[in-house]
């Protein structure tokens, strides 16, 4: 199974006016369109997509709806708390499992806990540095949920490198 994590677009970095809680905070312009060029990058490069789970925040569902539209608008979107912020990866492992057959997974999430998922996922530990930048992307690859064994990073991709892809 290949397992893509990806952090969410840039996005309003204020409460005020019509966004009173963090959960609420959309990707700025630049974030949806530097999402899209990323999104590009990876359909340029072969990427698939099976299914998208996201975060139940607004910003990685508009991060996850991107994707989505680029690489597999007749795939699923899923929305999972274990991707929120504070999630585990044994809640993660239980939200996986019905889609255990599939092979081209998109876990949208937030820093710091994309790069703990990343660590554990590696078996490395949760305090592996690996620090995303918004809509930053690596792929790890693992046999089964939970893994029995380490997974294997691939590529961990900037979005600056994506988008000079498209």
């Amino acid at each position: 199974m290949k397992l893509y994590l990806l952090r969410h677009g840039i996005a309003v970095d204020r409460i005020g006016g019509q966004i009173s809680a963090d959960w609420q905070r959309p990707l700025t312009k630049e974030g949806y369109e530097e999402t899209q060029h990323v999104a590009a990058g990876l359909k340029t490069i072969g990427v698939k997509a099976d299914l998208i789970i996201s975060s139940p925040l607004i910003r990685a569902k508009q991060t996850a709806e991107i994707v989505l539209e680029a690489l597999a608008k007749e795939s699923e979107m899923q929305i999972s708390e274990a991707l929120a912020p504070g999630g585990t990866a044994s809640d993660l492992y239980k939200f996986l499992r019905p889609f255990s057959q599939k092979e081209n997974i998109f876990l949208v999430g937030h820093e710091p806990d994309i790069s703990r998922l990343a660590g554990t996922l590696l078996w490395v530990g949760p305090d592996l540095n690996m620090p995303f930048k918004k809509a930053g992307i690596c792929r790890i690859d693992i046999v089964d949920i939970p893994p029995s064994s380490p997974g294997v990073l691939k590529w961990f991709a900037t979005p600056k490198l994506l988008c000079a892809l498209t």
